[in-house]
This record gives C-alpha cells, sequence and structure tokens, in this order.
C-alpha cells in the first residue's frame, strides 16, 4: 500500500525540480511523475500552479534565520543579508519567485512561513528605535536593496569559467565592439565581480541611512 503523501513532501520535491530545470518546467502533470502519484491528488495540497509556487517560496524562506536575539540591529542585519544571498545562491531558479510573487498575492493571504521573517525583521528594527511606520520604511529600504543585489549577481554569472580571458569567459564577445565599447572595456571588472563584497559595501549605505534615521528620531 502506497504511504500517503504529505504537504512537505510535495513542496519540496517541487523546489527539487524548480533548481533542477526552472519555474518553467514545474507543472502538476511533472511533479506527479516525479512523485510517482497521479497529478489529481496533488491539488489536495496546492489547489492550482500559483499555490504551488507559494508553497515553493515558502519553503525556501522558512530557512532564513532572523537573528532576533542579536542586540546589535546592524549586524543583525548584515547576517540576515548574508543568509538571504546564500539561500539565493543555493536556488537560484527560486530568486524571481521570492521577488515576484509578493506582488502576485495579497498581504494577507501570503503563506504565514513568507511573512514570519517580515515581522521578525519588523520587530527588530522597532526593538532598535524606529516606531512602527519607520520600521516598514527601512524594511522595505533593506530588502529592495537586497533583492535588487540578487538579481544583478545572478546576472554576473560566468559563462564560460575555465576560460583565461575575460572578455571570452563572459561572454562578450558576442557583443559588437562598435555598439557596446564599455561593456568590453569593463570585462576585467565584470570578471573579478565578488558578490558577498558588493554586498557589504551595499549594506554599508543602507545601514548608514537607516542609522541616520534612528539618530534623528
Amino acid at each position: 500500500m502506497t504511504s500517503p503523501l504529505t504537504r512537505e513532501q510535495v513542496f519540496a520535491t517541487a523546489l527539487r525540480l524548480v533548481d533542477t530545470d526552472g519555474v518553467e518546467a514545474l507543472s502538476m502533470r511533472r511533479l506527479g511523475k516525479a512523485l510517482d502519484r497521479d497529478p489529481m491528488r496533488l491539488y489536495r495540497h496546492a489547489e492550482s500552479k500559483e499555490a504551488l509556487l507559494d508553497g515553493v517560496v515558502e519553503l525556501v524562506m522558512s530557512e532564513l534565520q532572523v537573528p532576533v536575539a542579536d542586540d546589535d540591529w546592524e549586524q543583525a542585519l548584515r547576517r540576515t543579508a548574508h543568509a538571504y544571498r546564500d539561500l539565493a545562491l543555493a536556488h537560484p531558479h527560486v530568486v524571481p519567485l521570492l521577488v515576484t510573487r509578493p506582488l502576485a498575492t495579497p498581504l494577507a493571504r501570503r503563506p504565514l512561513g513568507t511573512l514570519r521573517p517580515l515581522e521578525q525583521l519588523l520587530g527588530l528594527l522597532v526593538r532598535a528605535g524606529f516606531d512602527e511606520r519607520g520600521a516598514l520604511y527601512a524594511y522595505r529600504l533593506y530588502m529592495g536593496f537586497l533583492n535588487g543585489h540578487l538579481l544583478n549577481e545572478l546576472q554576473e554569472r560566468v559563462v564560460a569559467p575555465d576560460e583565461t580571458d575575460d572578455v571570452l569567459r563572459l561572454g562578450l564577445h558576442r557583443l559588437p565592439i562598435a555598439d557596446f565599447p564599455r561593456l568590453r572595456s569593463l570585462a576585467g571588472a565584470l570578471a573579478a565581480y565578488d558578490g558577498g563584497r558588493e554586498l557589504d559595501e551595499g549594506l554599508d549605505i543602507v545601514l548608514a541611512g537607516l542609522r541616520a534615521r534612528t539618530a534623528v528620531g
């Protein structure tokens, strides 16, 4: 007798499919095949493709640990940012979902697991001295920077990592040199991109701005 499927099994398998082949490859039919189940049985766990995508986002976000007990709010935000980046690099195909799914689902209807980091970060910012509206503003600024950074970092991926010439490594040789002289000339800088370092440099700017707001308050 086949054991009943659990919600965790369904979404963990969906995440594996997305990690392997991207969001476009995810369907109830393919998920049912991976689980060796009739796809119609999956609808008791996710009533639609949209719900399935929300579940994948919730599963990934459940791995994000916000250090709520840290007395240094700036250090806590740095640690959270790097943990978020680690998740994004482990699940690069999920990053567009992390950015866009909240836009597709009203706040009160989002999976609770996706809202917990928001609640935890708001609490962290209020304890740091922001009023509630200021904490929401700070959260939006912080997450907007993080999501933008991650999308940029994923775009910086090297095409041919074993190639020694930077122009060839990045695939810039495909660009007409007359039309894209600046991009071609920046090959060395683009090839030397360090996502972790640039994340910290951006956080320096974001946190300095937020620190100034707490001082004014």
